[in-house]
């Protein structure tokens, strides 16, 4: 099967390069906008330990809502279900990062992993430390669970999303108003920008995600049932308002970024890591979804049998 497995790897990162169907980067995010979509990489983390790379797996790359996977797992880990008296679980059916639901909905975001839901785990996060000390927190757990110190913040990146942040900040300011924001508005987005500006390759994402797929040679950071309800998030919530597509193509849980990461979890077997930063309309890796979706196929890994 391994052996299989990296051939097919190879094959892949050469399909995908010549259908140069690369979708759009997120320009929106000025440091992300010159990118070069023509792109790709991908990393398998096995349960056995081993690790099976194609194409661009070692080139580091913006995280972004990559790492609200991580940031949950550590509030999970701190405050356990209490989480959910401020956060929904629900898919939103809108664009991840919409002021319309929260307002219809008196401050509780659906999700942890729209703009809103998010902002709410860093308030978590914060809640009792400084925003240096909460950024070293996630940090720190991916580090571990990585088994790799050498995974830091793109200053640029973040700089970046602070000076056009507006929406995140408006969201920030809605849930103060609604009572469901702790500390400054500020310090959270701050703190957000920061968290979202973490660079790492996917060779580093795929063993970070280990611990998410209950993998033997994982670090032991997360009980099995934190396992199981991250992983219920990423599968119905993972790709905002394009998760009901990507579960129907895909069949795993998977989180994505707009720096065109994705974190693919087939439990108990593998964690995959896929980039190619241009974008379809749902903002999620066009390429990485095409990707993930033959590898699927490839493997017969799906949580629906």
């Amino acid at each position: 099967m391994t052996q299989h497995l990296g051939r097919f790897l190879d094959d892949l990162d050469r399909d995908i390069r010549a259908s140069a169907d690369w979708g759009k980067v997120a320009d929106y995010i000025p440091e992300l906008g010159g990118i070069d979509p023509a792109q790709f990489g991908i990393a398998v983390a096995l349960a056995d330990g081993q690790l099976l790379t194609a194409g661009q797996a070692g080139q580091p790359f913006s995280i972004q809502s990559v790492s609200k996977v991580f940031a949950l797992a550590c509030v999970l880990g701190r405050i356990g279900e209490q989480l959910w008296l401020r956060v929904g679980r629900e898919p939103s059916g809108d664009r991840f990062d919409s002021i319309l639901l929260l307002e219809q909905e008196k401050g509780r975001p659906r999700n942890p992993f729209i703009n809103a839901g998010a902002l709410v785990v860093t308030d978590e996060l914060l809640t009792g430390r400084s925003p240096k000390q909460a950024l070293s927190e996630v940090i720190g757990f991916l580090r571990t669970a990585a088994g790799d110190d050498d995974i830091h913040i793109d200053k640029a990146v973040a700089e970046s999303e602070a000076a056009h942040g507006h929406r995140n900040a408006a969201l920030a300011h809605y849930l103060r108003s609604f009572g469901n924001l702790r500390n400054p508005p500020d310090h959270v987005t701050g703190t957000y920008f920061h968290q979202c500006a973490i660079e790492m390759s996917c060779i580093q994402l795929a063993r970070a995600g280990r611990v998410i797929a209950g993998l033997d040679c994982a670090p032991n950071l997360l009980s099995r049932v934190k396992q199981r309800r991250i992983n219920a998030l990423m599968m119905t919530c993972g790709q905002y308002d394009g998760s009901g597509n990507f579960a129907f193509r895909v069949g795993l849980p998977a989180k994505s970024g707009v720096g065109g990461g994705l974190l693919v979890i087939a439990p108990g077997r593998a964690s995959i890591a896929i980039w190619s930063p241009g974008l379809d309309g749902w903002g999620n890796s066009q390429a990485g979804t095409l990707a993930a979706e033959k590898l699927a196929e490839f493997t017969g890994w799906s949580v629906f049998g």
